[in-house]
């Protein structure tokens, strides 16, 4: 499949017949996001100002410094709401599939999709809402989302402890001050029904103040049998504009859910499980409950015009509740050739407390000849989550985790085992983790050719980890004990890119970061704290917008080098040692045009490669797992303006994911480990969109995955979840 999406996708960045999506508000709005009104010199109220211009030349917020996309020596993209909209987005496998290179790598229990981009897993240090850090570890809804925001490479400098491969900025609605409102009902394939509504206006008859709420409701079956999922949002706001310069934002983001999970089949001898797509071999009255609720701040004062501070206070709050069955080749149990499986049980309570502070202070100045555009901030993030482990202990098979047997082939689960028994408590886990980092950044305009971003960043992490572990009267008595231990880490990340620009439509850029990832553990050799792996990225790029603004075309090449990668010491396996190592490096293109009125089109292509360089456990030169080297997709988009046809807007969304392996790589420290990689089929899969608006009344339709493709998404090697078949949705909306 590569030899044909290289090709097509290097056609396509030459060619104008790819478009560039439009109505989107002003570069200002960096400044000002949530503003959707201007005043005169006078201090009367103006109507609403959309400027028509491409998302692809609007700052992403996450980037805090307003830099525009040409000036900026990074690859950055934006997923705008009409984008949202048409395609009638559902999940965040749904959004990526208009981001190249950015990918589901694994889907734990039917529950967490979880991204990866570059070769790097982007956990909840490196997914935001709102520019503060969200929990990834449940689902996120959709429908109040005003945009999505994706920055590639190094995010460090301005985040602290990142991972390497990206960022992810979620952005919700925000109030606006005219009035309006929404509601909707949809339904779809497997017995889903959603509902959402969205109000919004001014209050007051100043129009200084405004609000906005919207909420939605799910319910649904699965294309598994037994799988059911059941999910509450809301999402208040509330925008003060107490004078031209100072305004205050506030909101709140509150999700509930519950839903079955579905660990999947496993794996047999390491070969993907010939199943029915449909057979879910859980225990029927498992469930994982989630909540998570977010109250954030954001007060914005224009200090001059050239001058202006932020503060972010926000606080976060989640917890979770997971009872079901281990996962099939748990280390607990394990899947037989023919089919027996014992079903252990599971139970893992977490809450987590996260308070997060930031302040920014951005200016545009001018020494001799040279034009400033400077960041300043300090951030501040404090955690701290309990998680309470419990297991189950069969007095009748000698206090083991042994639940039951089934056979994942014949077993009719309705005649399986059905009680819920008590729970042995095993630890009881406290995580306080506090943050603090400050920051300079400055990009420098040389003369109208050359731009240089030259910026560094201090963090300081300090993470304390204490586990009580309970008593143990059965099999074998052992006492209960508690064991605490406390790492300070601290580390500073350079940032340094050059810009070259001939004209205004064309870009070359090349950069340099670095980031680090704290190690838990200790040195064999030092017998102290492990240090933080350093983590060095280079990356060069062309940015080009063509034929009036059409046609936006990039290419980014990219290498990430980890050189002191910690590993368990071979010498004291309770020891670890910076004995390994590993690189990822890979070619983007993304392309964004609009080759004729109405009709958009997305585009781009990803190749990764990220192997071991360095290693005392695993094969040097293998691949690192769960990361496709290929993915493509190719998105079109079109609206009938006049004419009889006048409302319709027909899309298509073709996604590509290469071919990846899961499962666990070959260990040389275990030669008799029969552990190996499980190559997972690549897929084409294709949607397709529909909507007609009427007046006040708009009906959308979707059908998802047309050919029925199947592949899986992989959690190491007990967690094996097809994708979802071909299924549908009709969704009926109504604007006032």
């Amino acid at each position: 499949m590569c030899k044909y999406i290289i090709p097509l996708a290097l056609m396509l960045i030459t060619s104008s017949s790819a478009i560039a999506q439009k109505n989107y508000k002003s570069e200002n709005d960096d400044l000002y996001a949530f503003n959707d009104t201007l005043k005169n010199k006078k201090g009367e109220i103006l109507k609403e100002v959309i400027v028509t211009s491409n998302q692809q030349k609007t700052p992403v917020t996450i980037g805090k410094s307003g830099i525009k996309p040409m000036d900026l020596p990074q690859t950055a993209s934006v997923i705008s709401q009409a984008t949202l909209q048409n395609q009638q987005v559902n999940s965040i496998t749904d959004i990526l599939k208009n981001t190249n290179g950015v990918y589901i790598m694994g889907n734990t229990g039917g529950y967490q999709e979880e991204i990866a981009s570059r070769g790097y897993q982007l956990g909840s240090s490196n997914t935001f809402k709102n520019g503060v850090r969200y929990f990834n570890g449940m689902p996120i809804e959709t429908s109040g989302l005003e945009k999505v925001e994706f920055l590639k490479g190094s995010a460090a400098i301005l985040y602290g402890n990142v991972t390497a491969g990206g960022i992810v900025n979620f952005i919700t609605k925000k109030p606006k001050l005219d009035y309006g409102a929404d509601v909707s009902v949809g339904l779809g394939s497997f017995d889903s029904y959603k509902t959402t509504f969205d109000v919004y206006g001014a209050i007051g008859i100043s129009k200084k103040v405004a609000f906005r709420m919207n909420g939605s409701n799910t319910q649904a079956n699965s294309f598994r049998d037994g799988v059911s999922s059941e999910t509450k949002y809301i999402n208040p706001s509330l925008l003060i504009n107490f004078t031209n310069k100072t305004s205050l934002l506030v909101e709140a983001d509150y999700i509930k859910d519950r839903r079955t999970p579905d660990f999947g089949a496993g794996i047999i001898n390491y070969q993907l499980v010939n199943l029915p797509r449909s057979r879910f071999v859980g225990v029927s009255w498992s469930y994982i409950k989630s909540e998570q609720a977010s109250f954030t701040t954001t007060l914005k004062h224009q200090l001059s015009d050239n001058w202006d501070l932020s503060f972010v206070n926000s606080i976060r709050y989640y917890k979770t509740d997971l009872f079901a069955n281990t996962r099939p080749n748990s280390p607990i149990t394990s899947m037989q050739l023919n089919g027996d499986w014992t079903r252990g049980l599971q139970r893992s309570e977490a809450k987590d407390n996260y308070w997060y502070q930031e302040v920014n202070v951005r200016g545009k100045f001018k020494t001799w000849s040279l034009n400033h555009q400077l960041l300043l901030g300090i951030d501040t993030d404090d955690y701290k989550t309990v998680t309470l482990a419990s297991t189950y202990k069969n007095p009748d098979k000698s206090y083991r985790n042994e639940y039951d047997v089934i056979n994942i082939f014949t077993t009719d689960l309705s005649t399986a085992r059905q009680d819920i028994p008590n729970m042995d408590k095993v630890s009881l886990t406290t995580a306080p983790i506090k943050r603090v980092g400050a920051f300079v950044q400055d990009l420098i305009s040389i003369n109208k050719y050359f731009k240089a971003l030259a910026g560094i960043r201090y963090s300081y992490q300090d993470t304390e980890n204490n586990v009580l572990t309970y008593a143990v009267v059965n099999p074998t008595p052992k006492p209960e004990t508690n064991v605490n231990t406390h790492q300070y880490d601290d580390a500073f990340t350079p940032r340094l890119g050059l810009v070259f620009q001939p004209n205004e439509n064309h870009t070359v850029f090349a950069s340099y970061a670095t980031s680090f990832v704290p190690n838990s553990g200790l040195d064999y050799y030092t017998r102290e704290a492990l240090k933080p792996s350093i983590i060095r990225q280079y990356e060069i790029g062309i940015k080009n917008q063509l034929f009036q603004e059409r046609l936006f075309a990039n290419l980014t090449l990219y290498q990430i080098e980890n050189n002191n990668l910690a590993q368990t010491s071979l010498i004291d396996p309770t020891y670890k040692e910076l004995a390994g190592g590993t690189k990822s490096k890979g070619v983007e293109i993304d392309l964004v045009a609009n080759p004729v009125k109405g009709l958009s089109v997305l585009a781009g292509y990803s190749f990764n490669e990220i192997k071991y360089t360095a290693s005392n456990i695993y094969i040097v030169g293998s691949q690192i797992l769960y990361m496709p080297k290929n993915t493509a997709n190719l998105n079109f988009n079109y609206i009938f303006s006049e004419g009889k046809l006048k409302g319709l807007n027909l899309g298509l969304i073709n996604n590509y994911i290469g071919v990846r392996y899961a499962g666990r790589s070959t260990n040389l420290t275990t030669p008799t480990d029969p552990r190996k990689p499980v190559r997972l089929p690549e897929y084409f899969q294709t949607d397709a969109t529909a909507s007609y608006k009427f007046h006040q009344l708009t009906f959308r339709g979707k059908i998802s995955n047309i050919f029925d493709v199947l592949s899986y998404n992989v959690h190491d090697d007990n967690s094996v979840n097809p994708i979802a078949p071909t299924n549908y949705s009709l969704t009926v909306n109504y604007s006032f």
